[in-house]
């Protein structure tokens, strides 16, 4: 057994990890390109790319942009939807002894429930993981994640349709983080992942048009983590559910931050695309700090902010 692997195990919502340490939707796939370069088997879980009922083919490009300390990217959850993920990817999951969670998207409140749908009596996943950043086309394209009411009424109806937990990701384009955490508590969100992207965009001064074919684009990685940590902060201290941080976090310090802000877990996304064994490294770097300050188990601190 490596040193400090058990102290690092957590539950969320029933489902036991053996680390903290998750991969981010959308930055991962469903894992068969990383597994060339990482030992999936070391994660404490696998968030697969947004999965929705239909295939969708995402945005024009150009879709990503590269900004200081981070990326610009307006994907638009392309996938081949639900059917080829179960048919294709789960089986590919199912190899390895690390948990499975389904990001799942849609534009409407019935494509949600319509994708969550999909998969009852499929075997292989251990949580689902609500994107509300989609654009609710019956509503004129305001996401889900930007307003209170969608945002219990969504969880609520996804919440119906399913055994599995359910965790809802937040977006953190809004007012009052805090009022969309608990308006998903509410609604029966058994986790919060937050945080999603940031809006931004970035200019071709030269050529005189935005970078981005959709003009504007999520913000990741290093530039958001104060934002990040500080939503963790503030939602960890009004809500009774676990939370999974990220946004930024490239190093096991990164890492160790959000959970002393109140998170359960920890996800990783762009550093996956600046380093593919970002994973696991930032594993060790969390086994390392706690060996260094002699701590014995994650509970020591988490939430200590």
């Amino acid at each position: 057994m490596r040193r400090g692997y058990s102290d690092l195990a957590i539950e969320i919502a029933g489902v036991k990890f053996k680390n903290p340490v998750l991969s981010a939707s959308g930055t991962f796939g469903s894992g068969k390109e990383y597994s060339h370069f990482i030992d999936l088997n070391r994660l404490g879980g696998i968030i697969v790319k947004g999965v929705s009922h239909v295939p969708w083919l995402g945005n024009k490009p150009p879709r990503v942009a590269e900004t200081h300390s981070g990326m610009l990217n307006s994907i638009g959850l392309q996938n081949p939807g639900a059917k080829a993920f179960i048919e294709k990817d789960l089986p590919f999951l199912r190899q390895y002894d690390t948990k499975v969670i389904v990001n799942l998207c849609g534009h409407t409140l019935e494509e949600y429930v319509d994708v969550a749908r999909d998969f009852q009596g499929v075997h292989g996943v251990d949580l689902f993981e609500l994107n509300i950043s989609c654009p609710n086309i019956d509503k004129g394209g305001m996401a889900f994640g930007t307003d209170a009411d969608l945002v219990k009424q969504v969880v609520s109806a996804v919440k119906a349709c399913t055994r599995l937990p359910l965790a809802v990701k937040l977006s953190p384009n809004v007012t009052d983080i805090v009022a969309i955490a608990q308006a998903a508590e509410a609604g029966g969100a058994d986790a919060l992942s937050l945080i999603n992207t940031l809006i931004g965009m970035k200019v071709d001064i030269y050529n005189k048009k935005p970078v981005l074919a959709n003009t504007m684009g999520g913000l990741s990685g290093p530039a958001i983590k104060p934002v990040a940590v500080r939503m963790v902060y503030q939602v960890a201290k009004k809500v009774s559910i676990p939370i999974i941080g990220m946004g930024g976090i490239m190093t096991g310090e990164d890492a160790i931050e959000f959970i002393m802000a109140g998170a359960t877990a920890v996800a990783v996304g762009t550093a996956n695309f600046v380093k593919p064994t970002a994973t696991v490294d930032i594993l060790e770097g969390i086994e390392t700090f706690m060996k260094v300050q002699s701590i014995q188990n994650f509970n020591e601190i988490r939430g200590i902010i």
